[in-house]
């Protein structure tokens, strides 16, 4: 299993709208993440600064990594679009982040 870690950005006034939205994640998305190997997936939210920390665990990199180029997560990414940084492609803007430390039990 990998482990992955990124940052994404929502703008401050759409804080709860980008929560509302993941709380009603649409099933075909659920789906194609679960299809695309995820186990895990969490997003905080630091709301001093906007700053959106996601975490999740994988199967296979180049697996999840297809699923940007599905139709529903185009879509997803349209929808999402507004409510943050993104391309012009509609995908957010995020980095990847470096795992420096992990402790399991």
């Amino acid at each position: 299993m990998l482990r992955k870690a990124f940052v994404m950005t929502v703008y401050p006034q759409y804080y709860e709208e980008y929560e509302k939205r993941h709380a009603e994640l649409w099933s075909a998305m659920q789906e194609a993440i679960k299809a695309h190997g995820a186990h895990s997936y969490s997003i905080f939210l630091h709301p001093a600064t906007g700053q959106l920390f996601a975490y999740l665990e994988i199967n296979d990199e180049q697996l999840w990594d297809a699923l940007a180029s599905t139709e529903i997560c185009r879509q997803w990414w349209a929808y999402m679009a507004p409510l943050m940084e993104t391309y012009a492609n509609n995908q957010p803007v995020s980095i990847d982040l470096k795992q420096v430390f992990h402790l399991s039990r």
